[in-house]
């Protein structure tokens, strides 16, 4: 245990600074450092000193890994109510940050999963570097990609989200340039330099980003962009399979045998999400549908199972329930997805 606060927030100059501080947990999110964020953010809106919002991390590992998986397990092997309370306080975090009404600037130094994405990809400057690695892994362990991933994976082109959200692939910063994920790379060592002259003058943000930008190399994936593009184009997941099975090529019986891993479930949740998310109108709607299946999957078996094969006895071995496509009915869908009773839906900050 450490007496350090879990989130360091401060004023310097005309720059409102949000730095994640759990660095043995490699950043993972906490209710209580969602609520620091909420607080820092929305007291900030109104002071006219703050002109843009930096958010990064101590340490040298990652970003921010997500969110309190544990946490998260243990409250859904029994009443749920953490959990539920985590999400509706992140959601509420994430919402916030979508619709900040100032500059907002991350630097995504190292590992960026899940909860990461969800404080990074609002910001309108993200900047990776050659630590950089971006993951939604949810499938994994029987989660699905949430903090707004049924808005921002569904908008990416040729069916990239979908691939990202259904095998969970990691990506480095190339391709985070590739896919829009990151705005700009620049080489870790000149971060405090970056850093120090955004606190002096934020109004150059777009310039310092320029000068100080680097060559994050040839992206992988642009060998790969034309194979998502049409094997990932299929009305359900058991077409994309299909898609692959009949695919003549290394790359798509690699995507094949990691989707066989992955959680039946979560993946058909995953794959309604995006459909879902993509025809909205309004982030906060998406963040109260997210909400909805995340008050339920985290009580459902393939989460629980799915955190024990891959965090507790590490066994990666999960036996998923059900154990095909095939046996995720719509029905089982279309409950996950329903409406909670009114006084427990999801709701933005007032």
């Amino acid at each position: 245990m450490t007496d350090e606060p879990e989130v360091l927030v401060r004023i310097e100059g005309a720059v409102g600074r949000i730095t994640l501080n759990r660095p043995q947990a490699l950043h993972a999110l906490t209710t209580n450092m969602c609520r620091i964020m909420i607080e820092a953010l929305t007291t900030w809106i109104d002071n006219p000193i703050v002109k843009l919002v930096m958010i990064d991390h101590t340490g040298e590992r990652g970003f921010c890994a997500g969110g309190d998986i544990r946490m998260l397990a243990d409250s859904g092997a029994g009443d749920g109510k953490l959990a539920r309370e985590f999400f509706f306080t992140e959601y509420r975090l994430n919402t916030l940050l979508h619709d900040y009404p100032k500059t907002l600037v991350a630097v995504m130094d190292g590992i960026t999963m899940g909860g990461g994405v969800g404080l990074s990809r609002p910001c309108r400057f993200r900047v990776a570097t050659e630590r950089t690695t971006f993951a939604m892994p949810e499938t994994g362990i029987g989660l699905f990609p949430d903090v707004g991933g049924g808005w921002f994976l569904s908008r990416m082109s040729g069916h990239v989200g979908l691939w990202l959200a259904l095998t969970g692939a990691r990506i480095k910063a190339a391709d985070c340039e590739l896919t829009c994920i990151a705005t700009d790379y620049v080489e870790s060592a000149r971060l405090p330099q970056l850093k120090a002259r955004i606190v002096a003058d934020p109004a150059a943000i777009e310039t310092l980003l320029t000068q100080f930008e680097g060559d994050a190399g040839r992206p992988p994936l642009a060998a790969h962009q034309d194979e998502i593009a049409r094997l990932f184009a299929g009305d359900s997941v058991e077409a994309i399979m299909a898609a692959l099975e009949a695919a003549d090529s290394d790359w798509a019986r690699e995507q094949l045998a990691v989707l066989k891993t992955k959680s039946p479930q979560t993946m058909k949740v995953a794959f309604r999400q995006l459909r879902l998310g993509g025809a909205m109108k309004r982030f906060a709607d998406n963040m109260a549908m997210e909400y909805r299946i995340g008050a339920r999957v985290v009580q459902r078996h393939d989460f629980l199972e799915g955190v024990r094969a891959v965090i507790v006895d590490k066994d990666n071995a999960p036996r998923w329930d059900p154990p095909t496509l095939e046996g995720v009915s719509e029905a089982m869908l279309d409950g996950i997805f329903a409406r909670l009773p009114s006084a427990e839906e999801w709701t933005p900050l007032p």
